[in-house]
């Protein structure tokens, strides 16, 4: 036979009447119509093959997907009784803890108690305003049973079996107490109902696909109970539980992660304001570790910080809310407080004081 190739100018071309395996295989996969019936049959079953396994991959995960994503509330119709006949002097302290009236009261109103909803309350992904939770029928939760309140509230699942979204601080109400839940749902009905309709949320199409708050809430929302401390004394277990479960006091003072999530190793460090104005600050041993108890419960109570300012912004409601409280629980906020680690201060809140304050008075 001749050579493969001629060689012109010191390069050698391959030729077409190569007789080469390698080259014959090489075209053959180019040209499938160069091969014999059983060999194109035998290409195409492969690639068939494959595109079968990709597809089903692709429905395995979005079915996986799907079920991942499903709504878990916490009671089922079985819990009614458990979640019936509460104390509503019981549950305004459940009310108060919870910092409810801040998001939930009417705006261009002064009555904290008009439950009305509509706040625009701004975040990163877009604007969202919290619902009527008044007893009204129909703008509020008045036609709710106890046990769709008490889902919504600690596990973040409507009536209607869609997720609220995590602005709504569930990840730590999941963790509240039965007896309180039941006394918050007998508070609630006690109000006056306020007929009201929010505006819908104004957020990007993406956003608007509930079952991805489903897919964050599998990573990042637990709602195991406290973990039992038992070597802690009481007014600690008390502080504990109105700073971490109804107080969500985290969910301002710690920075996040790019899914929007508290940094666990970062609780309380401080961190960017959920509404994107300014920050909330760093409340461990690191920042605030000269004050004492009787310091952070006068924050508590009026607002006026050990350098004699007062917090402003929406701490500012915060302490409206913990004002409410009997002295002890204040008290007991404190002693967690003052027991927390210190933690360095994020950058993004690094250059703020504690927190946006006015001048002093």
């Amino acid at each position: 036979m001749g050579p493969v190739g001629a060689r012109t100018g010191g390069r050698t071309f391959a030729h077409d009447g190569c007789s080469c395996p390698e080259w014959r295989r090489a075209g053959a996969e180019r040209n499938p119509a160069r091969l014999r019936a059983p060999d194109r049959l035998a290409i195409l079953i492969r690639r068939a093959i494959i595109v079968f396994g990709l597809a089903l991959a692709g429905a395995g995960a979005g079915i996986a997907g799907w079920v991942l994503s499903a709504p878990k509330p916490a009671f089922s119709a079985a819990d009614e009784s458990r979640l019936s006949g509460g104390d509503p002097q019981k549950g305004k302290l459940v009310f108060d803890a919870g910092q409810c009236a801040s998001c939930h009261t009417s705006p261009g109103q002064p009555d904290r108690l008009r439950l009305g909803g509509g706040m625009a309350l701004a975040t990163p992904v877009g604007t969202l305003r919290p619902p009527n939770i008044s007893p009204h029928p129909t703008d509020g939760i008045g036609g709710w049973s106890p046990v769709e309140v008490a889902n919504a509230v600690m596990s973040g699942v409507s009536p209607s079996g869609q997720h609220y979204y995590p602005a709504f601080p569930y990840t730590n109400y999941a963790r509240m107490e039965v007896a309180d839940m039941r006394d918050l749902v007998a508070y609630l009905r006690a109000l006056p109902p306020v007929e009201r309709r929010p505006s819908p949320h104004d957020l990007p199409l993406l956003f608007t696909i509930r079952r991805g708050v489903g897919l964050w809430k599998v990573l990042f929302f637990d709602p195991s109970p406290l973990p039992a401390e038992p070597s802690r004394g009481e007014e600690w277990q008390r502080g504990r539980y109105l700073v971490e479960a109804l107080g969500h006091c985290a969910e301002c003072h710690s920075p996040r992660n790019l899914a929007y999530a508290v940094k666990a190793d970062q609780r309380f460090a401080g961190g960017l304001n959920p509404e994107q104005a300014g920050s909330a600050p760093n409340i461990t041993r690191d920042r605030i570790g000269s004050w004492s108890k009787a310091d952070i419960a006068e924050v508590l109570t009026s607002g006026r910080t050990p350098d004699l300012r007062y917090v402003g912004a929406t701490m500012a409601d915060v302490v409206t809310n913990i004002a409410q409280l009997p002295a002890s629980d204040r008290a007991a906020i404190a002693v967690y407080i003052k027991s927390l680690p210190a933690i360095p201060t994020p950058d993004e809140a690094k250059h703020h004081r504690f927190p946006q304050v006015s001048e002093r008075r």
